[in-house]
């Protein structure tokens, strides 16, 4: 890949990623980027995550139905909890190990994703202030 020069934008959106201690949508990123660097379109957006992915410094997260979410690569393993109300994506620190004594004899585990469902805590209070 050419050298590429590294713009505001690309900062922006790179500062974002890291600061942000959840995996992002392309809309939540360019929002986020947006409050450092007005002059931030979808399509800036776009380029730099897949040129941050083909270095290996960020990662896709795939969750079924759901279009991508991007994260820093250099987390440690972990799962993650979608808000079925808000729909954002948090991480799950650790993992609970492996499901090796659950695989049929001869099976082997190459990875795994772990993905829970529920109500974020922003979610569950905002439920329970509204008037039923």
């Amino acid at each position: 890949m050419a050298v590429q020069r590294e713009t505001r934008q690309r900062v922006a959106i790179r500062s974002v990623l890291r600061g942000a201690k959840r995996p992002l949508s392309p809309h939540e990123v360019l929002a986020q980027a947006r409050l450092a660097v007005r002059a931030v379109g979808m399509a800036t957006v776009y380029r730099n995550l897949k040129r941050l992915v083909a270095e290996g410094t960020v990662h896709v997260i795939h969750l079924p139905g759901e279009s991508p979410r991007y994260e820093p690569s250099s987390l440690a393993h972990h799962h993650h909890f979608q808000c079925t109300r808000c729909d954002r994506v948090f991480d799950v620190p650790g993992c609970k190990g492996t499901l090796r004594h659950r695989l049929p004899s001869g099976f082997t585990v190459e990875h795994h994703d772990v993905t829970l469902y529920g109500r974020c805590a922003d979610c569950r209070a905002h439920e329970r202030r509204a008037p039923r």
